[in-house]
């Protein structure tokens, strides 16, 4: 089996691997980094303090599969509540959820989004959630945090997306 690992641009190098499959035959498989997502991992951070911050920078044109943020440490109990927004270079903000209150979430709550603009932030503290059903193209910009008051709680938050560009990425802001 030849398992080819894409690289700016082009197929360019191969890794000789055998898989066996059900049928005991060995099939090629070629694996295109370009439709595999990528993972962007933003540290642990208190929460904006009742304002709109940039957590993730994009360059191009990108296809958000999955947001996740997970509470690190307990929120405080103000009555706070979050979404997040794609702010592009060109052009108007677009949410990409609508907000969730967050004032007394605790250390293991994982937010994420279902991919439809006008579904609220999913909020679970169940340790599984739904993996976001639809993605959602965002153009250069970042993606901001915004949080409508002062919350000590600290989160840490993940971008799971695939280039439209060739030069395309997100990088933590």
């Amino acid at each position: 089996m030849s398992i080819w690992i894409e690289s700016s641009g082009g197929l360019t190098t191969a890794q000789e691997a055998k898989i066996d499959v059900i049928d005991g035959n060995v099939d090629d498989i070629k694996i295109d980094a370009r439709t595999q997502p990528q993972i962007v991992e933003r540290t642990v951070a208190i929460l904006p303090a009742g304002t709109v911050t940039p957590y993730f920078t994009v360059t191009g044109r990108v296809l958000i599969t999955q947001i996740i943020g997970e509470v690190v440490g307990n929120c405080n109990g103000v009555a706070t509540s979050i979404k997040l927004i794609a702010n592009p270079t060109v052009g108007a903000d677009v949410d990409l959820c609508t907000a969730v209150v967050i004032t007394s979430d605790v250390a293991g709550n994982i937010y994420t989004i279902t991919g439809t603009l006008s579904d609220a932030m999913v909020s679970t503290v169940s340790g599984a959630v739904q993996a976001q059903l639809a993605p959602i193209l965002v153009s250069a910009g970042t993606i901001d945090l915004d949080a409508d008051a002062t919350n000590a709680g600290t989160t840490k938050w993940t971008v799971h997306f695939i280039a439209l560009d060739a030069d395309s990425t997100v990088v933590v802001a």
